[in-house]
């Protein structure tokens, strides 16, 4: 029955931070959004609302959920290090075992929500990966 995923959808209280990770650091775009009685974003990848961001003035405790991270395909793994690195992200960089060596790059958004973003293996990935390969800091 499930044919690919949709969205995704966090809560946050820091929305211009959120925005400004998702958009200006790894180039999703804000896009429209139906007239919700809530503040807040859908920010697009090409032309899809993949990730949906809902506004309140404090996080819910106790958290909702229990998301382990989100994961999207992307393109430019040296220059996307490179960015996180220069906005001191924390990151994470492993090749997927098997036979499929996919680039998998985690690290975490503004919110405490891990994002894992796989690039194709024939990436070329900055010289000293292999020091980003430990645990998020």
């Amino acid at each position: 029955m499930i044919k690919r995923p949709d969205h995704f959808t966090i809560v946050t209280d820091q929305l211009e931070a959120t925005r400004a990770f998702y958009v200006d650091l790894l180039g999703m775009r804000e896009g429209p959004r139906p007239a919700f009685p809530v503040p807040g974003l859908w920010l697009y990848a090409n032309d899809l609302p993949v990730l949906h961001v809902v506004a309140v003035e404090r996080m819910p405790t106790p958290r909702r959920g229990a998301l382990d991270h989100m994961a999207y395909w992307a393109e430019g793994l040296a220059d996307t290090v490179a960015s996180l690195r220069s906005h001191e992200v924390s990151l994470r960089l492993i090749r997927a075992p098997g036979a499929n060596r996919t680039w998998q790059l985690f690290f975490n958004d503004p919110n405490g929500v891990e994002v894992e973003l796989d690039f194709a293996e024939t990436e070329t990935p900055p010289e000293d990966w292999k020091t980003l390969s430990g645990r998020l800091r």
